[in-house]
């Protein structure tokens, strides 16, 4: 039982459901934000679900920078080394849908309440493309970073697969060294490490910052 402003343990549960399929490989629509969150999360989860990743990132709102990350993840999950195949989708390049949702948040600090509904936006969106392909799990590698809340993306994650009717996995994939992996890897592949999320926002708001 949890107690009072205590959050859940999503690895442990994680790890708990791994458990339970007993070497079955259920299937899995994992949404990706980047190729370099996406190194460890493949490396780890392929050995237990069926991937299909999923990228849908219309917050990346220059398209130069939305082709050009698009491209690095096709190309890791071809490269890669991985305990099976994992497939890969792209979503619709949708930058005015994120900017209208977006509209009046404009001002919001990194971490803020625009942030919560850009992941609702692309959850949602991953929740709806999991259950129209009759995926098992739909979950996202989100939750790798340092800088994103864990709670709030699975909070949000669980709201999204029920409302489409599939199961979310939960996960906070910083655990085990997650992250220092996926650093790892990363320069492995020599992946691009973009250096803001991709809104024009977090980009304005990174290089003031710098300045």
């Amino acid at each position: 039982m949890l107690h009072m402003n205590e959050k859940p343990n999503y690895q442990r549960q994680l790890d708990r459901i791994i458990e339970e399929q007993a070497g079955e490989r259920p299937t899995l629509l994992l949404h990706s934000c980047c190729a370099p969150c996406s190194s460890y999360s493949m490396e780890y989860l392929s050995r237990h679900f069926q991937i299909t990743v999923y990228y849908y990132n219309p917050n990346i709102t220059d398209e130069k920078e939305y082709r050009f990350r698009a491209s690095e993840q096709r190309r890791l999950i071809e490269e890669m080394e991985l305990a099976h195949p994992v497939d890969f989708v792209e979503g619709p390049y949708e930058p005015q849908r994120y900017l209208e949702l977006v509209k009046g948040l404009e001002a919001e600090p990194e971490g803020g309440s625009r942030c919560t509904v850009c992941f609702r936006m692309r959850l949602e969106k991953a929740a709806e493309e999991a259950a129209r392909r009759g995926m098992d799990y739909v979950t996202t590698t989100l939750t790798i970073s340092p800088l994103k809340d864990a709670h709030r993306l699975n909070t949000i994650g669980q709201q999204a697969a029920q409302a489409a009717g599939v199961l979310w996995l939960p996960s906070d994939l910083k655990k085990k060294n997650g992250y220092r992996r996926s650093v790892e890897l990363s320069g492995e592949y020599g992946l691009y490490r973009q250096d803001y999320c991709g809104c024009v926002f977090s980009k304005r708001e990174r290089r003031t910052k710098e300045r």
